[in-house]
């Protein structure tokens, strides 16, 4: 059994392999197809490209993105609401420890997302803000996108249910909403997958460690 999975495993990885290398074929081939002139159009879109990111980007820092504030008040959160397109919100109260744990994670994560804005409310100090939005348990994270309210994570049960959850874990429940960029794999906690990863290497190391003791063992009884 456990050579047909071994054996279907392989299989499967030169499939893929066979299909990555024919599209960088591909590629290739329409690369030497092309004219300087459309090599030259290609370069200069490519350009145009980068050029309107980096604008963007501008725009963003300008705005306060890359950072990871406090909002003071009712007014200013609407207003940010209005201005920057995403937006992750913690409300939190400082007498809260678990706070502090979403402070830290939010902080490291606001300059590397700088295509969302990072900022957080005090719930004592914004009683309008927390009734009209239902703020029942802090620390809670809402997560806004053109305005509009699409998901929130409140505590740290979908975090793992413990303290000592990842940033990027809490990186991977914020991509999950849509309101930031995430290269990863969305279907499966970061957190738990290098669980499984552990595991593995941890099964391996046991195993070959079993190896070399059979091994020491037959030279023994030669």
């Amino acid at each position: 059994m456990a050579g047909n999975i071994e054996h279907h495993i392989q299989n499967t990885l030169l499939q893929a392999t066979k299909v990555m290398e024919e599209q960088i074929d591909s590629e290739i081939e329409k690369l030497d197809r092309m004219t300087s002139d459309e090599m030259e159009e290609l370069r200069e879109k490519r350009l145009e490209q980068l050029k309107k990111q980096e604008q963007q980007k501008r725009e963003w820092l300008h705005k306060g993105h890359g950072q990871y504030n406090e909002i003071p008040g009712d007014k200013e959160f609407f207003k940010e609401t209005k201005d920057s397109p995403r937006i992750v919100c913690h409300f939190f109260r400082d007498s809260t420890f678990r706070c502090k744990i979403v402070d830290k994670h939010l902080a490291l994560l606001a300059p590397k997302h700088i295509e969302a804005k990072f900022v957080k409310v005090d719930a004592e100090r914004c009683h309008f803000l927390v009734e009209r939005l239902n703020i029942k348990v802090l620390p809670t994270i809402l997560l806004i996108k053109d305005g509009k309210f699409l998901d929130r994570i409140v505590g740290f049960d979908e975090l793992g249910g413990h303290d000592e959850f990842s940033t990027a874990m809490m990186e991977w429940r914020i991509a999950r909403s849509g309101v930031i960029n995430y290269s990863g794999d969305l279907s499966v906690p970061p957190d738990q997958a290098n669980k499984k990863s552990s595991t593995t290497i941890l099964k391996k190391s046991i195993r070959s460690r079993r190896d070399m003791d059979d091994d020491e063992d037959s030279e023994d009884d030669d």
